[in-house]
């Protein structure tokens, strides 16, 4: 109803500009076109792209003007984000091509197809569209309100009872981890295989340890509202907007809650292009987290050394140095004077340790099996000083939740994103790369070309295979975003009031 009397009160507002019609865009013959009819349908809609209707408002006699403002700032918002990442600390300023908005609004104005017109300001991945999809699916099931009520003790393990089985299986087949027809035989109040399967589902979607045990961890999982994981899936949206689209060459992505590393071997992000592998990130302690960021990955170093960070050898390191000198030979460390690889080796002498403690000297542990980086370590040079490497402590990635680093970013499979960065390098073949790898000797080792590589942070991810993948809120980023974008729509709407009050 209340759309029909904004087409109405378009067409009597433009009767008066009719003498000018050949200098507007959105009217003809004193009658609004049929673009400008579909513009205020999708602004109307704007929540089924993961955008807030009432940034888009339109004043009660909306004039043409009125309609070229809103399609640019509809325009900029789908295709840039509604706020920047530097609004959060994001160090994600990366080069990408000015938006004319002119230009796209003339499109808009004369496409006889708007709504693929505004598909194409968005952003052209196929994950971005996947989890278009999939928040209109998930707006439907909160507008459900399927619930699930707590179990009576801590752990329900599988062959166990439980209470809200029943209410478990629908829950479950709802999100598509059960088909129909499983939860439809089975209806004995019991932890029984089939459910068992599906929440192992379920919790592998969930970054959770796909054990089929109803613990804590996966019951607050499966207790989230519904609500909230819209919520997720509308800023995994805007995160993805803030990308410079399209992409100009093949990335490295990492997604910090997700604990997962993506290397694009082409600029489409379909799986099958796409070396993937688990990562450990940067505790949630203060001074810990891994940065959002954006950054070129310039070289490798084979058999590095580790350069102890300060922070770590104050805290860490010298109460152990000061109570026993040898633990420094021990543990594979030396002390350096200078800040090269070529630097110096002074002895563990009182005098350098003491000029160790004061930052005049720096500790390094050497090349080898127990060195902290491994043997390969990946250089983007940052601000942040945050860059990818091997570790020899191979026993974590085991674990569902791998926020255990200091801050840079340790990698699964060490050796497959090296030959993936040098692949087309013809100059270091496998063996080379094996042979200098089983010397003790640091190599330094340019790529032909810079890779960009993304640190990003966003809490859901839709696949191909058609799950919706949803991840603990780790460094609590989503709440941030979340208020930003609501201060937005607070000053759009306070804007779109302005407007009628003026006219």
């Amino acid at each position: 109803m209340r759309f029909a009397i904004a087409l109405a009160l378009l067409a009597v507002s433009s009767s008066a500009a009719a003498l000018n019609d050949s200098t507007l865009l959105w009217f003809r013959d004193g009658n609004p076109t049929t673009q400008a009819i579909a513009l205020q349908r999708e602004l109307a809609g704007a929540a089924s792209r993961g955008l807030n209707p009432l940034d888009y408002r339109l004043p009660p006699t909306p004039t043409d003007t009125d309609l070229t403002s809103m399609a640019e700032r509809f325009a900029s918002d789908l295709s840039r984000g509604r706020v920047s990442p530097e609004q959060l600390g994001y160090d994600l300023d990366v080069p990408r091509a000015p938006l004319d908005e002119k230009a796209v609004v003339g499109t808009l104005a004369s496409s006889t197809d708007l709504p693929q017109a505004l598909d194409a300001l968005e952003p052209q991945l196929i994950h971005y569209r996947l989890l278009r999809a999939a928040l209109a699916r998930y707006r439907a099931l909160a507008a459900a309100g399927v619930r699930l009520p707590a179990p009576s003790q801590t752990k329900v393990s599988p062959g166990e009872p439980y209470t809200g089985a029943p209410e478990l299986r629908e829950l479950l087949q709802a999100l598509g981890d059960m088909p129909a027809t499983t939860a439809a035989v089975a209806t004995a109040p019991v932890l029984d295989t089939p459910l068992q399967d599906a929440l192992r589902r379920f919790q592998a979607r969930h970054g959770l340890e796909a054990d089929g045990v109803l613990g804590r961890a996966t019951y607050r999982a499966l207790s989230v509202p519904l609500e909230q994981r819209v919520t997720q899936i509308e800023l995994a949206m805007e995160r993805i907007r803030w990308l410079p689209l399209p992409l100009d060459s093949p990335p490295i992505i990492v997604n910090v809650p997700q604990f997962r590393l993506f290397a694009f071997r082409t600029t489409s992000d379909r799986a099958q292009d796409i070396l993937q592998m688990d990562v450990i990130v940067g505790a949630d302690f203060k001074g810990r987290r891994t940065p959002v960021f954006a950054a070129d990955m310039r070289y490798v170093v084979l058999q590095p050394y580790w350069d102890v960070p300060r922070s770590i050898l104050v805290k860490e390191m010298l109460p152990q140095i000061a109570s026993d000198t040898s633990w420094i030979e021990r543990n594979g460390y030396e002390i350096v004077r200078g800040q090269t690889d070529a630097s110096p080796v002074v002895a563990p002498t009182p005098e350098n340790i003491a000029l160790l403690a004061r930052g005049a000297l720096r500790l390094r542990q050497k090349p080898g099996p127990t060195n902290a980086l491994g043997r390969i370590k990946f250089m983007l040079p940052n601000t942040h000083q945050v860059y990818l490497h091997d570790t020899p402590a191979r026993a974590m990635f085991s674990r569902s939740r791998r926020a255990l680093s200091h801050g840079c970013i340790r990698v699964a499979d060490p050796m497959a994103l090296l030959a993936h960065v040098m692949r087309n390098d013809p100059s270091w073949t496998d063996e080379k790369r094996e042979a200098a790898l089983a010397n003790t000797s640091s190599v330094r080792v340019p790529l032909i070309a810079p890779v960009r590589v993304f640190i990003l942070y966003g809490t859901a991810l839709a696949t191909e295979a058609g799950t919706v993948m949803f991840f603990d809120d780790i460094y609590e980023q989503d709440a941030p975003l979340l208020e930003k974008l609501r201060r937005s729509s607070r000053t759009s709407s306070l804007r779109s009031v302005e407007d009628t009050r003026i006219r």
